[in-house]
């Protein structure tokens, strides 16, 4: 996503249209965009909001990661396998796992 894309979303936050949903997007897009730190701030909304929602948790520990923060990580990964595994979102369980030993091995 563009600076302008992550502006647009920006905008949104804190609106009738702000949930789980818009700050996963707008953490997504800070993370590709190479600002973890930024990213890891709008997933905890999101977390917040909604403490199941697997895929954040997946992108939460792969930012914790990145910020070299690996006991963030880890415990992201955790979460989310647990979550994944209560709400039946079996892949991205398995997913997390695979980051979770990759970290736990380095």
């Amino acid at each position: 996503m563009t600076a302008a894309s992550i502006e647009r979303l920006r905008a949104l936050c804190g609106g009738p249209r702000d949930g789980p949903m818009l700050r996963f997007a707008l953490a997504s897009a800070l993370f590709a965009a190479g600002d973890a730190t930024a990213a890891i701030v709008e997933l905890k909304h999101a977390l917040d909001a909604d403490p199941n929602y697997s895929a954040a948790w997946k992108v939460l520990g792969n930012a914790h990661a990145a910020s070299g923060d690996s006991h963030a990580a880890i415990s992201a990964f955790e979460r989310g396998i647990t979550a994944a595994t209560a709400h039946g979102d079996i892949q991205a369980a398995r997913e997390m796992a695979v980051l979770l030993r990759r970290l736990q091995r380095a």
